[in-house]
């Protein structure tokens, strides 16, 4: 079982536990500042184990980092215990590069207060600091960082779109496809072993701030 109090201290949160958007958002802005984003167990050549009790011990009682799976699985957790029913989904990640890759990161789809928004505390450094709005195109500034997600002129992929001067870069694209914990093993077993993964293949350390 979660032991959120020792979550909310592991993130220094000490707002209300309850199904608001501003708990929300005070949520993902602590969890993504305080819990690293990093891949140091993967070039160690150890496992990643995705089960909650795991996740736990790595990231809030060793006070240690991880990647996509582990974080957002956490968070998922996390917003449960605030009553909220995060969705789980998949997406392509699309930053960086111009190839078709398979559906290796994790992400999250919550509704509060009648609004849907796509909360991520696991894409690293030029990941989220908050929720963004989910359906309508509304660009979201945390601090330094402009975001947006828009639909792709194929009806039914989402894009998670960074400004950076005049232009959106693509970051990810998901559709809306829910996911089960299990969806995620086989991603997880490919990005933490493969040879040809970027997280076996380059050092990743991060902890994103709020920079202005």
């Amino acid at each position: 079982m979660l032991d959120l109090p020792a979550y909310l201290r592991r993130i220094d949160y000490q707002g209300p536990v309850e199904r608001t958007h501003t708990a929300l958002a005070a949520l993902h802005l602590a969890h993504a500042t305080h819990i690293p984003f990093e891949n140091l167990d993967i070039l160690l050549g150890r496992p990643i184990a995705l089960d909650l009790a795991s996740l736990q011990s790595k990231l809030v009682a060793r006070r240690r980092g991880g990647y996509c799976f582990e974080h957002n699985l956490l968070f998922a957790a996390v917003l449960r215990e605030f009553g909220l029913e995060p969705v789980m989904l998949a997406a392509r990640v699309r930053h960086r590069t111009t190839a078709i890759l398979p559906r290796t990161h994790m992400l999250l789809l919550v509704e509060t207060e009648g609004s849907h928004w796509l909360a991520d505390v696991g894409f690293g450094g030029e990941g989220l600091l908050l929720p963004v709005p989910f359906g309508s195109g509304e660009e979201a500034r945390h601090y330094a960082w402009t975001y947006r997600v828009i639909e792709e002129a194929d009806a039914g992929t989402w894009i998670l779109q960074s400004r950076r001067n005049d232009a959106w870069l693509d970051l990810y694209a998901f559709t809306l496809e829910p996911q089960q914990a299990v969806d995620y093993e086989i991603a997880n077993h490919y990005m933490s072993t493969h040879p040809d993964s970027r997280f076996v293949q380059t050092l990743t350390v991060q902890l994103p701030g709020t920079q202005r």
